[in-house]
């Protein structure tokens, strides 16, 4: 996949894309990234890119030429071009899965007070929101948004499937994790975790997920219960014990 990012502050991504699973997924030849510094195609002398809004109001707003001749450098046109918006579809598993499928993307980061409503409509922008936040630009959407979809294209994690299994995505907050030592300061792992009976490892990690989704997202819990589910007998029980307790 190659991803194509165009922002006011290319010197943001660097340390993002080059560190990590971003990195090692670079050089994999996995994912291929490119920041674009729309004040290069400025007609400024100033290498201007924004200015005063139409209709009053404060900050700046992205104008129209920079990002146009941009685009056209890069020969976006007929690409799918997303734009970090609060207003946006919110970024979620089904889109991070829709978005790792493709071959090539382009993301627009404004910043400030966001861009020329021309610039989204003449290039067919898709809006795209991480959250209902307010940040002074697109760059760090941008960056979750590039972390997110990585990890769904195959082999970019050394276990495919961690990827899908993980925390929500399995419908279910992720279930607490310990690692050595057993004891700290008097606190101690939970003895099942340790014992090597991976039955009853799994059966605690699934009631754990259970009760910390009840307890901090119901919403997510009421979904699960909703969904069409190949359970065993003693997931069933705990799954029964967990719903009817208060």
């Amino acid at each position: 996949m190659k991803i194509t990012v165009l922002t006011q502050f290319p010197e943001m991504f660097g340390p993002v894309l080059g560190s990590s699973m971003l990195g090692r997924a670079s050089d994999k030849g996995l994912l291929e990234t490119q920041v674009v510094n729309i004040r290069d195609y400025s007609v400024d002398k100033h290498r201007k890119t924004d200015d005063a809004p139409f209709g009053g109001g404060f900050g700046m707003v992205m104008t129209p030429q920079p990002a146009f001749d941009a685009l056209k450098a890069l020969n976006a046109g007929g690409k799918r071009i997303l734009y970090m918006s609060p207003r946006g579809r919110m970024l979620d598993k089904d889109l991070a899965s829709e978005l790792s499928k493709e071959a090539e993307l382009f993301i627009l980061c404004g910043h400030y007070e966001g861009v020329d409503q021309r610039i989204i409509d003449a290039w067919n922008m898709e809006e795209v929101s991480v959250g209902d936040y307010i940040l002074t630009g697109g760059e760090l959407p941008a960056m979750v948004l590039i972390d997110c979809v990585a990890r769904l294209i195959p082999g970019c994690l050394s276990d495919d499937d961690a990827a899908v299994e993980e925390s929500i995505y399995s419908g279910l907050l992720e279930a607490d994790q310990y690692t050595k030592p057993r004891e700290y300061e008097g606190l101690e792992v939970p003895e099942v975790l340790y014992n090597g009976n991976h039955k009853l490892i799994h059966l605690w990690q699934y009631e754990n997920s259970l009760r910390l989704t009840k307890s901090r997202r119901p919403d997510l819990f009421e979904a699960y219960l909703k969904k069409d589910k190949v359970l065993t007998k003693d997931e069933k029980k705990i799954l029964d014990t967990v719903f009817l307790e208060y």
